[in-house]
């Protein structure tokens, strides 16, 4: 966990308006992920030539739901906010997450997600892209 230094926080809390419901001593800045290699330990590939595309989105799945095989042709990687869930490669490796974990995902690699719980699993998720590519692709059926 790293603490921003005072003066910068209070620039920080002064510039976004919210200088009275936070002190600086209170600012916790921590990094949850860190990492060079998706979370089967395969090496994250290259970046794409293209303009750079970022996107942050919030998914929700409901309780014992297993997501379609899929697979990501960018970089992305997430934190499980609340619920747990259960990442299964097509080969059969499996990653167990509860709330609070990160996770850098597999890329180009078929997979898919399911919600083990009794409560919906919330993953809110960062893609790093490239303009005109998908974040997701499904599996065709039947193969």
């Amino acid at each position: 966990m790293h603490r921003i230094f005072p003066a910068a926080a209070l620039m920080l809390l002064l510039a976004a308006g919210c200088a009275n419901r936070m002190a600086p001593q209170d600012i916790i800045n921590q990094e949850l992920l860190k990492t060079t290699r998706s979370w089967d330990g395969q090496l994250l590939p290259p970046y794409p030539k293209g303009q750079p595309e970022v996107s942050i989105r919030k998914i929700i799945i409901p309780p014992k739901t297993r997501l379609d095989m899929h697979k990501h042709p960018v970089i992305n990687t997430g934190v499980l906010l609340k619920g747990r869930l259960t990442v299964v490669k097509e080969n059969g490796q499996t990653r167990h997450l509860k709330a609070g974990d990160p996770l850098a995902e597999v890329v180009d690699t078929w997979h898919y997600g399911i919600n083990p719980g009794n409560t919906p699993a919330e993953i809110l998720v960062v893609y790093a892209g490239v303009e005109g590519v998908p974040t997701s692709i499904a599996k065709p059926k039947g193969r």
